[in-house]
């Protein structure tokens, strides 16, 4: 049996945290697993079926009818809600509006962090990104990263993604959204944002994507580098 090795990669909004993840994973021979694309699709139901983004009961309710998962015949794995794809439509303004309300509710999160775990049981060597992926869901990951970058960074960057995606934004506008979202984050009762014990802190703000991933890699090798060897997932560097 190839033993399970996970890498956590977490921090605040706009880091670059899911495409940093995914090539990452890449680059290692590893799977992928976006926890914050999860937490959007309870946005995206809480919308379509009218439900509270507070209502922890409702929306768990609807999780346990039908729990977002992943194709993993794709890379990155699509995000399917039933047999429908939702992978683009959990980007939209309306679903980044709401998603760190629905994040705040404890019984959200309860009930993210066992799909997670679930998920981390049927692909055991993943790299994972979010908010509380090496403080609560996998606090003994083989490696656990902090991706940072200055709040005017993030809000450029963010510009950007949605300007290639046709849904261009205010800067200024961005910015007070992830701010907004920092606070949020950090200051919810259950998940909240934290540097994880032990964690490596990385400052993106004067690194590109693919320098990002350099050093995340360069990390990785270093310190379990040995683990990957056995990697199970055959793959080959972008």
């Amino acid at each position: 049996m190839i033993p399970s090795l996970i890498i956590t990669i977490d921090g605040p909004a706009g880091t670059g945290k899911s495409s940093v993840a995914h090539r990452l994973a890449q680059r290692l021979g590893l799977e992928f697993l976006d926890t914050g694309a999860m937490y959007r699709a309870v946005a995206l139901v809480a919308i379509e079926q009218q439900l509270s983004p507070d209502g922890g009961r409702g929306l768990g309710a609807a999780i346990e009818r039908e729990p977002p998962r992943f194709d993993w015949t794709t890379s990155p794995p699509r995000l399917m809600i039933g047999a429908r794809d939702v992978s683009d439509r959990i980007r939209d303004a309306d679903v980044t509006a709401i998603v760190s309300r629905v994040a705040a509710c404890p019984e959200v999160r309860r009930h993210m962090v066992a799909l997670q775990r679930a998920a981390a049981m049927e692909h055991p060597r993943l790299v994972t990104e979010g908010r509380d992926q090496g403080s609560v869901v996998f606090p003994d990951a083989a490696l656990r990263i902090y991706l940072d970058a200055d709040p005017i960074v993030r809000a450029q960057r963010r510009g950007e993604q949605l300007k290639a995606c046709g849904r261009p934004a205010g800067e200024a506008e961005i910015l007070q959204g992830i701010l907004s979202r920092d606070r949020s984050d950090s200051d919810r009762s259950e998940g909240p944002l934290r540097v994880p014990i032990g964690a490596e802190r990385v400052d993106t703000s004067e690194l590109d994507l693919e320098g990002v991933v350099d050093c995340l890699e360069s990390l990785a090798r270093n310190r379990i580098g040995q683990r990957l060897t056995h990697s199970a997932v055959a793959t080959d560097r972008p």
